[in-house]
């Protein structure tokens, strides 16, 4: 029997289906990353775009499909401005190789929701250029390998064990600098508003070392960071 259910839902990867059909995955509110598919394509479905949708579930058949499709909030900038496009994509892409789940994780969906809402908002440069930085330690909060102790200032940040330390440790590590950068982001993370822009500047050494030392970290936990492909684009930007 063909259930319908109404579900927020933001878009993550697209693939082709023959010659006019799609197969959509979302991650949804109430049912987890879902894969839908479309019979007549929308441009609705862009890398993180916010939609409000109610579904058809078959138990006969492998993906759910569209009864209906609307935007949830319209994104004045985010498809617009190359540099947040270029985030969005990696956003959506870090995205659709992580989160697996099929249950709902209403944690992990609010923060997505709002993370795209800030993006889209975000108007100071320092912040839009350091959001990616911001987005993936927050998201480490909510996928369980949030470091586990608070930083003190020297010490280093042992990605194997998930703790800052004062002992350089022998294997995979931050440098001082990342580890004391971790932990402004950290701080970020666990504001009430995690809207604010985070208070400092990088340059494009920095940032780009910075996100090296995150993509070791996410990777020594969940090996599917390792075909982010979106990387490439996101170190030509910024």
């Amino acid at each position: 029997m063909v259930k319908s259910y109404k579900a927020r839902g933001i878009v993550l990867h697209t693939l082709k289906y023959g010659d006019s059909s799609q197969v959509a995955c979302l991650l949804t509110d109430v049912h987890g990353r879902q894969s839908y598919m479309v019979y007549k394509r929308s441009g609705l479905l862009q890398p993180m775009f916010l939609v409000e949708l109610e579904g058809l579930e078959n138990p006969k058949a492998e993906m759910h499909r569209f009864r209906e499709i609307r935007a949830a909030v319209p994104l004045l900038s985010v498809p617009f401005d190359v540099r947040k496009s270029t985030l969005a994509l990696f956003m959506a892409e870090i995205l659709y190789r992580l989160v697996r789940e099929v249950e709902p994780n209403s944690p992990l969906f609010e923060f997505v929701w709002r993370a795209v809402g800030d993006l889209d908002a975000a108007s100071d440069p320092s912040a839009v250029a350091n959001f990616h930085l911001s987005f993936m330690v927050g998201l480490s909060r909510h996928l369980g390998f949030f470091p586990g102790n608070e930083w003190s200032p020297g010490h280093w940040f042992d990605i194997r064990e998930g703790l800052f330390t004062p002992i350089q440790p022998h294997g995979d590590h931050f440098s001082r600098e990342n580890a004391a950068l971790l932990a402004n982001l950290m701080d970020v993370a666990t504001s009430p508003d995690q809207s604010d822009p985070p208070p400092f500047r990088l340059n494009r050494s920095q940032r780009t070392d910075f996100l090296n030392a995150m993509l070791s970290y996410f990777g020594y936990h969940l090996d599917a960071v390792r075909d982010i492909r979106s990387v490439d684009i996101l170190r030509e930007v910024f």
